[in-house]
């Protein structure tokens, strides 16, 4: 048994009728390394045989009575690993069309919250006698580097596979009694008194910090620039308007796109700039693109909101989230690659030195002290209300996860590529998450169906601009 944090907690909070809270991946297989066939009892027995080493796989919530306090997680008493993973078919050609298609359908069911939140379906016709695995499971029980490690534990170093000792049977623990957990719910509201004080304390010493960078929020309202340049930070509420802006239905769209590492690092080298600079850049330009081609494009640049993780040594292997974000101003308002890549540098330092301001643990600390029940209240009011859609806090989500360098397999077949699946809410209708694997930076978009249909334009505008910065590279050197 294992109590939710805040932050873990906030991610269920946040799911409505048309926003679900999982995340997912889809891993591209060639079964051909594989020493016996990839099918359903495969990879139900690879999941069963793992289990044990990922707990999470077998627990389900707990609620405290009333919402006074964080739910557990407690061992499903009646877990059943043939109901978490499935299978299904592409038909013939087995196009990456019909594939991010079958996912975008997946993506859009929410999980069963009365089971543990995770489910995975072998996908096979694929064209190329290629398989795929598309997985999710709830934002409540992974962040993008707890998922990572998450995968860890799943694939394999060799076709051959780990050599576990047999898996013991399950035997789930008895779930907390309701006067258990009341218990425990009035321990911690008596301590809330005592973090209150500690929470706004903290704060306190980070405020002549903060207010350094509240100043260029002030300007940017009045119309003046930052006075280092043209390089607004960043702040709630100075995201423009667009058209994935709004409120989401429970529809989606996915899309794919992988490039070349090298070709990227060779950017990178060329203009002094980073991996994930060169990464921004390439989504402010394909987004520039779409805005455009759909008569949409701001005249001031849009804001991204960057996940940042702070797990610490301690957290590193551990499951839940231990996450921040960053804003970031994303120059989509100029023309140039080259000024885009350079602007997005400028932007990305700024939006480090504001996150630095935010008092470590500071958003857990938060979320831990509100009571489950006051937070669905609040969320609901303001759902009700529209807030999240009619100010938007940022525009999208630009997240860059790494992956693993070196080959992997899954139950024998290589991986060959791993498409991340992620979130949009209200307000957010659309999202961009990188992996990085063999050599390749793979692209996974999702977007609100009635918001962005045609989401694969801004896949291929993510390459082309690759293609453009590559060029002004050479040109470079």
């Amino acid at each position: 048994m294992k109590q939710l944090s805040g932050l873990d907690a906030a991610f269920l909070t946040l799911e409505t009728h048309n926003s679900t809270g999982h995340v997912g991946g889809v891993c591209i297989l060639d079964p051909s390394t594989a020493a016996q066939p990839l099918d359903l009892a495969t990879l139900t027995n690879l999941m069963n045989d793992r289990a044990p080493l990922i707990p999470l796989l077998r627990q389900r919530l707990r609620y405290v009575p009333l919402g006074l306090d964080q739910p557990y997680w407690v061992d499903d008493e009646n877990f059943d690993i043939e109901f978490h993973v499935r299978e299904i078919s592409l038909p013939a050609p087995g196009s990456d069309a019909q594939l991010t298609e079958q996912v975008s359908r997946l993506h859009a069911r929410p999980l069963d919250r009365s089971r543990p939140l995770w489910e995975a379906y072998l996908i096979s016709g694929l064209a190329g006698g290629r398989l795929a695995v598309y997985t999710k499971m709830h934002h409540a029980a992974i962040d993008g580097v707890s998922g990572a490690e998450l995968m860890t534990v799943l694939l394999d170093l060799t076709p051959e596979g780990k050599k576990l000792p047999p898996a013991p049977d399950f035997t789930p623990d008895a779930p907390p009694s309701a006067a258990a957990m009341l218990t425990r719910a009035a321990t911690s509201i008596a301590s809330r008194p005592a973090s209150a004080v500690r929470i706004a304390s903290s704060l306190g010493r980070s405020l002549p910090l903060i207010g350094s960078y509240v100043k260029p929020y002030v300007g940017a309202v009045l119309g003046r620039k930052h006075r280092d340049g043209d390089v607004i930070a960043t702040a709630p509420g100075l995201a423009p308007r667009t058209p994935f802006n709004a409120e989401v239905t429970l529809h989606r769209r996915f899309a794919i796109g992988s490039v070349s590492l090298a070709d990227v690092k060779t950017v990178k080298n060329a203009f002094g700039m980073s991996v994930n600079d060169v990464v921004m850049a390439m989504s402010a330009g394909a987004v520039r693109h779409w805005l455009i081609d759909h008569d949409a494009l701001p005249e001031t640049p849009l804001v991204a909101m960057i996940p940042v993780s702070v797990r610490d040594e301690a957290s590193k292997s551990k499951l839940g989230n231990k996450v921040s974000a960053m804003l970031a101003a994303l120059p989509t308002d100029l023309d140039d690659p080259v000024d885009r890549l350079t602007r997005v540098h400028q932007a990305t330092k700024v939006a480090k030195a504001q996150q630095a301001a935010i008092p470590e643990g500071l958003v857990e600390n938060v979320t831990d002290f509100a009571p489950p029940a006051l937070v669905a209240r609040a969320a609901r009011v303001a759902f009700a209300m529209g807030l999240p859609h009619r100010i938007p806090p940022y525009n999208l989500v630009i997240s860059n996860v790494p992956g693993p360098n070196v080959d992997v397999y899954l139950a024998g077949a290589r991986m060959v590529a791993n498409y991340p699946v992620s979130v949009v809410v209200d307000g957010q209708g659309f999202n961009i998450t990188v992996n990085s694997y063999g050599g390749e930076l793979h692209f996974g978009l999702i977007a609100c169906r009635e918001l962005m249909p045609d989401i694969d334009v801004v896949a291929r505008y993510l390459v082309e601009e690759l293609e453009t910065l590559l060029k002004l590279a050479q040109e470079v050197d």
